[in-house]
């Protein structure tokens, strides 16, 4: 099953690059013989400044289509990682083809492409930094891949 992160803004060169990189790296190593990755990576940017609605389409014209839908997002489910794991394995063995995680700009997703979710996920209820939001979404899908493998990586 392939992951997409789908986010507003181009990551420049510089630590949190580097993180997703190597997190990224890793889920794939680890979760290609689970069935999951690869990972890619889509960035758009609105340069006529449309705001949410216009981010919104670029967002979903990157999405493959028939992919699982699922928005980082405030208001989403705080989950723990085990069941993000199992949501994403479960995922993985109905046969879903391509999972998108959309990350909004600086004024979040738009209603319309929320709408659109199939599931809303949370890092709490704090407000993070689009480029860390990517970071911590990279390092929980590679723990999930650990999880799933079975690796000492995530311990309870």
């Amino acid at each position: 099953m392939r992951l997409h992160i789908v986010a507003v803004g181009r990551l420049r060169a510089g630590p949190e690059r580097a993180l997703i990189d190597d997190y990224v790296k890793r889920l794939d190593r680890t979760g290609r013989p689970l069935g999951l990755g690869p990972c890619a990576e889509h960035e758009v940017e609105d340069r006529k400044g449309g705001g949410m609605e216009a981010e919104a389409a670029l967002l979903a014209r990157t999405c493959p289509a028939g992919a699982v839908r699922v928005m980082l997002d405030e208001r989403g489910t705080v989950m723990p990682s085990p069941d993000f794991a199992q949501r994403l394995a479960k995922w993985r063995d109905e046969g879903r083809q391509d999972v998108a995680f959309f990350i909004g700009g600086a004024d979040g997703l738009a209603p319309s492409l929320r709408a659109e979710a199939d599931a809303a996920l949370s890092f709490g209820a704090m407000v993070w930094p689009h480029a860390l939001v990517r970071v911590m979404l990279a390092e929980q899908l590679y723990r999930a891949a650990t999880i799933l493998a079975g690796s000492p990586y995530h311990r309870e």
